[in-house]
């Protein structure tokens, strides 16, 4: 029963810490409310559950023959994720719902993907839980968590769309997205230059 709530401790803490998915998300649910932001919500928690999957299953076995990933990943990420967050940062300070602006859920797929935090989280999740040769304990854990993954970031996507109020201050949505979108980009470049 302790590894189950190691587990979930663990889950709940690396889903709901701010990281490029997170804010990502966030700024969705302030631009597009809450309903609009559940397909990147549902693509993120399904491409990190994928990711988990892989390396539970030896993925990062075949990373670790080639150590040039890493920096192929760092430059990848840093770049996917300063694109989203030019994006948000010169989306239109109007609520347009044009279908073709929307979040999609192939974003929040890829984005895990190409996130270091999400690679760190299955990388050290499936090393601290000694997941490699255990697929009923892989198998419990990846459930554990997808779920508390997608609750974690239902949770910024409400946030988000609590904070919908900006959309009334002047320049307030303009601002946000600067924000927003600067703060990703400079998470960018920090997991691009750190080591």
């Amino acid at each position: 029963m302790s590894l189950f709530i190691a587990m979930c401790f663990f889950s709940l803490t690396m889903s709901i810490s701010p990281g490029p998915v997170n804010m990502t998300i966030l700024s969705t649910g302030v631009n597009y409310g809450f309903k609009r932001s559940i397909p990147l919500v549902s693509g993120a928690t399904v491409g990190f559950t994928l990711l988990l999957i892989a390396v539970g299953l030896g993925i990062s076995n075949l990373v670790a023959q080639a150590p040039v990933f890493y920096q192929l990943l760092r430059y990848a990420g840093a770049g996917y994720m300063s694109y989203i967050g030019y994006k948000i940062m010169v989306s239109r300070p109007e609520i347009e719902f044009k279908e073709e602006r929307l979040p999609h859920y192939r974003h929040g797929l890829l984005m895990q993907w190409l996130n270091p935090k999400a690679w760190i989280a299955c990388l050290s999740g499936v090393s601290a839980f000694g997941l490699n040769d255990s697929y009923s304990s892989l198998l419990v854990f990846v459930c554990i968590y997808f779920l508390i993954c997608y609750l974690s970031l239902t949770a910024w996507a409400l946030l988000g769309s609590k904070l919908q109020f900006l959309t009334k201050v002047k320049n307030g949505i303009k601002v946000f997205n600067l924000v927003m979108g600067g703060s990703l980009i400079i998470v960018a470049v920090y997991l691009m230059f750190t080591k």
